[in-house]
């Protein structure tokens, strides 16, 4: 036995996770596309996410399905299935009652019990749910993305959790012809209807009716896209998107009989695909319980999180890796927090960006102290456009930055583009289009009906697809240096970030037309606030100091060091910055992501310092 399949064997066990099969179909055509497929047929699915909603009422009518802190006690309001389905059924009635012919739900709020509600009752009452980014009308100063989203979809009702905060949102809208509906307060001068009277509707046979009428076709939500290249579209997700694609996801990783009831605590906003789909329908699907989670995994933030984790013991949890970031560093100090986070989780997922290498290393430390297993990590990819996930990974692997593999009812097609493949995808999971856009929509789609995501990747193994497919990046981020040479930015990105960590939260890539690579980073405030010892520290502060410049310079030197001369993968300058990314200014989607080409732009300044002549004292020169 070789010295590296030894030290494999010395790894404590994965926690087990019943897999489905990687029975995967590869068509190699001569033109060098790739279609792979699972030759594993898509189980039956839901009708509509009405059904679960009504059938859990009448088998668990007392499990709860959603809580959430609130009052000045901030104890957790637990709602069962049986109370939500009569509020949800109430609800749907006042829609009823308003002849909206049609017309969208917006809603403008985070997430909520309340908001979880009339989503379900706009879908009962065959109104597509349209939930908007709060940032639009909390962070925006000209709510222009707010504005182009309601001149599109038209809405017939607007929700807000409180009227006073979202005054100024509220008063940039032409609400001629809109109910506005609030939740804790009015919001003086503009007329509204409280959740609760709306609730309080009396109930007729036309609630049982409109759910009778709903069809697979029928418009579930509408989600926007980030709008990180313009406005944001509006996706139409349909029932059968959306319970096709839960059902892709139970399959991949089905849980038995015997196994703890459903329980995730998650912060993901609802008006993203992520958070709003990906894990809210299939958990209602399983009769699961929802804690919604009011922290963020952000300074300030991160200790509602602590505290939520130290009473809830979730079977699934999923977080950005700076979130996990955060929990590890809190676990590390709290045996107590282990035992709860660890007690019955099942998976842990990760998004939005590559989990680095030595904090995977931690999270599975401490999850062998805690419960002598290791506990696997798991992450799906996908769109809005595809509701979301398509392919994930689902097997025990130790590797970060994959995509997986298709799911059950997804042919994934890869186009070659030089030294990776354009990732495209077709199954019953991606929408029928645009709302309102036909010329968008027939751009997304190539000749064969495969839905252009821009993504790319490339094989772990091209000799054995089924060890996965990497994520590459995205296809219209990549560039030329002066000297012709391709810089693959999604990748060269997050390895960046990893080497850097903890002290880089994301980051620009430089160099189009240059004669090498450089990075414009943002902090990692919460991290750079331990590196320097000071709690109270400031973006500014932190930028400037030693210890957070030294440890980014260590970070990408070693990286250097490993690319082994590589001009598309060494860095020869850096420079951290303090202004965030902007959502006026596009740099910032919904998502949470960073739009590379956005933000290369309005930040042209800071790209001219970092490859002056001369750099100044904050340009971190390798």
């Amino acid at each position: 036995m070789d010295g590296t399949a030894a030290k494999v064997l010395e790894k404590p066990a994965f926690r087990k996770v019943n897999w489905l099969a990687r029975d995967i179909d590869v068509e190699r055509r001569g033109d060098g596309v790739i279609v792979i497929k699972s030759r594993i047929p898509l189980q039956a699915y839901e009708p509509h996410l009405a059904a679960p909603l009504a059938r859990w009422a009448k088998e668990a009518p007392m499990r709860t399905w959603l809580a959430q802190r609130s009052g000045a006690d901030r104890q957790w309001r637990k709602l069962s299935y049986a109370e939500a389905k009569r509020t949800v059924d109430g609800l749907t009635q006042g829609l009823l009652n308003l002849k909206l012919d049609g017309r969208p739900v917006a809603i403008l709020s985070g997430n909520s019990v309340e908001h979880a509600l009339i989503t379900m009752a706009a879908m009962q009452a065959r109104l597509p749910a349209a939930p908007v980014s709060p940032a639009y009308s909390l962070m925006s100063h000209d709510h222009l993305k707010l504005k182009y989203l309601f001149g599109l979809v038209k809405p017939g009702v607007v929700m807000v959790q409180d009227g006073p905060t979202f005054e100024k949102a509220l008063k940039a809208l032409d609400l001629d012809g809109v109910t506005v509906v609030h939740v804790a307060r009015p919001c003086e001068g503009i007329p509204s209807v409280s959740f609760a009277d709306l609730a309080a509707t009396p109930v007729t046979s036309e609630v049982e009716s409109s759910i009778g009428q709903i069809t697979p076709d029928t418009v579930g939500k509408l989600l926007f896209t980030s709008g990180s290249t313009g406005m944001p579209k509006a996706v139409i997700n349909t029932q059968r998107m959306m319970c096709a694609n839960a059902a892709m996801m139970m399959q991949t990783r089905p849980r038995g009989p015997d196994a703890p009831i459903s329980t995730v605590l998650d912060w993901m906003p609802w008006n993203h695909t992520m958070g709003g789909n990906a894990l809210f329908n299939p958990l209602l699907i399983e009769g699961g319980t929802l804690y919604i989670d009011d922290g963020r995994p952000m300074p300030g933030m991160f200790d509602e999180t602590i505290k939520n984790l130290r009473e809830v013991s979730p079977t699934y949890y999923a977080n950005v890796p700076a979130g996990y970031a955060a929990l590890a560093a809190a676990m590390e100090k709290d045996d107590a927090l282990c035992r709860s986070f660890f007690k019955d989780l099942g998976i842990m997922a990760y998004g939005g960006a590559r989990l680095p290498d030595d904090l995977y290393e931690r999270m599975q430390a401490l999850a062998v102290k805690t419960t002598g297993e290791r506990i696997v990590f798991y992450t799906g990819w996908g769109s809005t456009e595809t509701a979301p996930t398509s392919t994930g990974t689902y097997w025990n692997t130790e590797r970060v930055g994959l995509i997986g593999l298709p799911f059950p009812g997804v042919e994934l097609k890869m186009v070659p583009t030089g030294d990776k493949y354009e990732l495209r995808l077709r199954g019953i999971n991606v929408m029928p289009g645009y709302l309102g856009q036909p010329e968008l929509t027939k751009k997304a789609f190539d000749d064969e009906g495969f839905y252009c995501i821009g993504d790319a990747g490339v094989f772990v193994d091209p000799a054995d697809p089924v060890q996965g497919i990497i994520f590459a990046g995205r296809v219209v981020e990549d560039f030329k240096l002066t000297t012709g040479t391709f810089v693959h930015v999604g990748s060269l990105r997050t390895d960046a970030i990893a080497a850097a960590t903890p002290a880089i939260h994301d980051a620009l890539v430089t160099g189009q037309d240059r004669e090498y690579v450089g990075l414009l980073a943002w902090p990692n405030l919460h991290a750079c606030r331990q590196l320097v010892g000071n709690p109270e520290a400031t973006f500014e502060d932190v930028v400037k100091h030693p210890a957070v410049i030294d440890c980014v310079r260590r970070g990408l030197q070693a990286h250097n060091a490993e690319c082994e001369g590589a001009s598309s993968r060494r860095i020869v300058r850096a420079m951290l910055m303090v202004e965030p990314p902007s959502i006026d200014g596009h740099e910032l989607t919904d998502k949470g992501y960073i739009n590379q080409r956005a933000g290369l732009d309005r930040r042209a300044a800071l790209v001219e310092r970092l490859y002056a002549a001369a750099p100044d004292k904050e340009v971190i020169v390798l």
